[in-house]
């Protein structure tokens, strides 16, 4: 009942910035938290940077210092701001997040996005 669509990615130099979008739409109740994920081939999906209904933030290690999440709670919206890209930041990024569906469910369903690309070269 929630559907996630990202955009933003491609591809960029190394030190240059990319500002990821995705929109959450469907039937739900609340949403939260909603976050980002990177994956690349070989290698498990792993979290990149997360943030709460609330504005609490929470990041990998990999992206301190050089990313920003923020959500706009009213259009269900949340956005990675990319700066100072490195190759090794390459990857398929994918929107997450958890959905409360029904009054009568406390249950925070999982979903995801298709993933937007972003390719960064050296």
């Amino acid at each position: 009942q929630v559907q996630l669509v990202e955009s933003g990615g491609g591809l960029v130099q190394a030190g240059g910035s990319l500002r990821l979008s995705c929109a959450a739409s469907g039937s739900f109740l609340n949403i939260d938290p909603m976050g980002w994920y990177r994956q690349v081939p070989g290698k498990q999906r792993e979290l990149v940077a997360r943030v709460t209904s609330s504005g609490s933030t929470m990041y990998a290690d990999s992206g301190k210092g050089r990313f920003t999440i923020s959500r706009d709670n009213a259009k269900n919206t949340v956005f990675l701001q990319m700066n100072s890209l490195k190759p090794e930041d390459t990857g398929v990024y994918y929107c997450h997040c958890n959905a409360q569906l029904y009054t009568w469910s406390s249950t925070y369903d999982v979903y995801w996005g298709q993933g937007t690309p972003v390719t960064v070269s050296s």
